[in-house]
């Protein structure tokens, strides 16, 4: 049976075998980064409370310092160590900076070998609470660890620990068990408030089993968590729920033909797509760092963790085709945390809004849920949006209320840039990240354009017109001479002389952001058909869009990334490891050559998105760039995030079935496609002939067909024609 079994592995498709969705992922993509911060290898439920990665220092180092029972914001840093323990009870102080080996990591459990102390470690996640099994290997006394890592307060009883870790200013509250009572109990040394405990199990113990569950509310909640999600020491009964919990998830898109690393590289993705934001309602309650009070959510959960700079692009709008019930539920946080705080924030978490760099593209996120029928209630997004832009500063990374700069803004019309050497007056300014001029004003312009979709939507004419003239506001900062948008001075002045490559400093930050002005060229996703204007026509527009991936560095790599550390992924100057120019490549569908944006989109997946340890070319962001890659590779992309439209691409996959909330299933059919086959030569919409580069996001949520006919061959007819082109600005 047997040497049967094995023939079978050997020539048998794996898929063949019934290999789950859940099976194509793989959580170690990307964990070694480009230049910046890696991915994790996290394991946890969909978008749960609950997530653990292990605190590695760096993912290609064989050290860690123990397992964490939460990370309570993404790449926020983690609470509470787990650092198990095998040798003289003399050295158990020593616990953590771990070797390790044979580690196993998936969504739904992690596996580790604790070399140098013979110590076998699995680790299996429920919602809001976590199990840990032990396995000890060889002779020395059996101790388990619990570190705070900032201070706290532990309570223990014979095989119970309860307490909390002061996390950020919120008290992240645990309850834990042990399967068996310790021997004896030891106090660590801790600076610093910190709490450090030693759980004896004698010598002769063989396995330790551990069951926990977490609360931001109180001990006796995180108590409750646990016995509701997880009742004995079981890993196996665990397991599967978990499994069967990701399959359901990534199991809403079904893809056919393409490679088995394709797959793997897109369903990675999609599960990297459900780690936030995070529901953290607990029995109808929950915490709210934006007021540090527990409140009711009357039956509507509460949302957080998410950085909406970076995920307002694609990961929010694949949330609400895949999760419309839980998009509006983040939708009613957001205005929750308004009232709270007086606020929109920009980067909510547990404790409260980090507010990160710039702009304030919540208003975005109000406007695409809107015209994509997402409920909210409209008049009150309007007015906390109103409000926040109004009355909030512009500053990047500063959260208060509006100054000089910001007054300027708003009656002039862009963000004033200093010259070079030219020393800054305003005291909240901070001096690596400085003013961001064109960012933010290019920001504030979608931002605004955004705001008053939302007006509109309300009948109010003079609030529409008041933030749809400011929507403009970009055309100050647009250079006609060069084609670029380009700093301007408090007197009116363009910023000379200019690089638009090295000039504002590191991540051209003074001017730009992260990225120099050859990202930001393109950042009027919401009014490309002006954009094409202002460059002069289509023939210009493609003249530099062209050049932008073929436009060098001017220095050495070394040179240039000392630079422009964030701008990974080059391509000329297009970046592909930020943000900003995921809507780049389709940009060639406005101007009648969608050939190229097919062309260029399976030359960025292929090339910047892999199954490998470096398989991600910039930071992640909790699932930003993961559904980037997630709709590119179905062979669509929304590049006006408050339009309700799609930009076609380029398909990875034969066929791709998307099963919708509401019963409908959407089916992209690919003929031919391959990794030769890359270019649409016709298509077909519900049986219709459809020459047009976009479908309307109806056409996607009444479910249907889109049939593309691949081919070698670039196709000069489909889809070139003016009428082809994707709306701008209305509809």
């Amino acid at each position: 049976m047997r040497l049967r079994h094995l023939f079978l592995l050997m020539f048998i498709p794996v898929l063949a075998l019934g290999r789950e969705y859940v099976d194509y992922v793989n959580n170690r993509i990307g964990n070694i980064s480009h230049l910046l911060v890696p991915t994790f290898p996290t394991a946890h439920l969909p978008n749960s409370m609950l997530r653990m990665n292990p605190a590695h220092n760096e993912f290609v180092t064989d050290r860690m310092d123990g397992l964490p029972l939460n990370v309570p914001s993404h790449r926020q840093g983690h609470v509470l160590l787990l650092q198990p323990y095998c040798g003289a009870h003399e050295h158990v102080a020593t616990a953590g900076n771990y070797r390790y080996d044979h580690e196993t990591t998936t969504p739904y459990r992690y596996d580790v070998f604790l070399d140098d102390l013979g110590i076998g470690l699995t680790f299996v996640p429920a919602a809001r609470a976590g199990l840990f099994s032990l396995n000890y290997e060889q002779p020395g006394e059996r101790y388990v660890v619990l570190s705070t890592c900032a201070a706290g307060e532990f309570n223990h009883s014979a095989n119970i620990l309860s307490g909390y870790e002061n996390y950020r200013g919120t008290k992240h509250y645990f309850y834990l068990v042990f399967d068996r009572v310790p021997s004896e109990v030891k106090n660590l040394p801790a600076d610093g408030g910190k709490q450090r405990l030693a759980f004896h199990f004698g010598d002769k113990t063989k396995n330790v089993g551990i069951r926990y569950g977490i609360s931001y509310i109180s001990e006796e909640q995180a108590r409750r968590n646990l016995e509701q999600e997880i009742k004995d020491f079981r890993t196996k009964p665990l397991i599967q729920r978990a499994r069967q919990a990701w399959n359901q998830t990534l199991g809403k898109i079904n893809v056919k033909g393409g490679t088995e690393d394709e797959k793997v590289v897109f369903y990675t993705a999609l599960y990297r797509s459900h780690e936030r934001m995070i529901n953290i309602s607990e029995e109808g309650k929950y915490y709210s760092g934006f007021d540090g009070k527990i409140h009711s959510d009357e039956g509507v959960p509460f949302w957080t963790d998410d950085w909406i700079w970076d995920n307002y692009l694609a990961l929010h709008p694949l949330q609400i085709l895949l999760n419309p019930k839980a998009e509006a539920e983040k939708l009613a946080s957001y205005l929750r945390m308004y009232e709270h705080s007086g606020w929109i924030p920009t980067f909510p978490c547990v404790f409260g809004d980090a507010h990160c760099m710039n702009g304030n593209h919540a208003a975005v996120m109000f406007a695409d849920a809107l015209c994509k029928d997402i409920p909210f209630d409209v008049e009150k997004a309007a007015q906390a949006m109103k409000h926040t832009v109004l009355n909030e500063s512009m500053i990047p990374w500063y959260r208060g209320p509006k100054t000089e700069i910001d007054d300027f803004y708003h009656k002039h019309g862009w963000y004033p840039a200093l010259h070079p050497g030219e020393k800054e007056t305003n005291p909240h300014v901070n001096s690596f990240e400085q003013r961001n001029a064109v960012a933010v004003s290019l920001a504030a312009s979608y931002d605004d354009w955004a705001i008053a979709r939302l007006y509109r939507h309300l009948g109010n004419d003079s609030e529409f017109k008041f933030f749809n003239d400011r929507a403009y506001n970009y055309r100050h900062v647009f250079n006609k001479k060069t084609n670029f948008f380009h700093p301007k001075d408090s007197a009116g002045n363009f910023i000379e002389p200019f690089d638009y490559i090295f000039s504002g400093g590191v991540g051209a930050r003074a001017y730009y952001d992260e990225n120099n002005a050859w990202t930001y060229n393109w950042q009027l996703q919401f009014n490309v058909a002006d954009l094409v204007s202002l460059f002069g026509g289509n023939q210009p527009f493609i003249d530099k869009l062209d050049q932008l991936f073929v436009e060098g560095m001017r220095r050495s790599k070394w040179q240039y990334y000392a630079v422009h550390p964030d701008a990974t992924g080059n391509v000329g100057q297009f970046v592909m490891g930020n943000e900003p120019s995921f809507h780049i490549p389709y940009l060639y569908n406005y101007v009648g050559q969608p050939w190229k944006t097919q062309k260029r989109i399976r030359m960025l997946m292929e090339s910047w998105f892999r199954n490998d340890l470096m398989g991600i070319c910039g930071d992640e962001d909790g699932g930003g760039m993961s559904a980037f890659y997630v709709f590119s590779a179905m062979g669509f992309y929304p590049v006006t995030p408050g339009l309700p439209i799609y930009s076609i691409g380029s398909p990875l996959f034969e066929q791709v079935s998307m099963r919708l909330d509401n019963g409908k299933v959407f089916t992209i059919k690919a003929k031919g496609a391959s990794r030769e086959n890359k270019y649409i030569q016709s298509a077909r919409l519900n049986g219709k002939t459809w020459d047009k580069t976009w479908f309307h996001h109806d056409d996607l949520i009444n479910g249907g067909t889109l049939e593309l006919q691949m081919g070698p061959r670039p196709s000069h007819s489909w889809g070139t024609s003016p009428q082809a082109a994707p709306p701008s600005y209305d509809m």
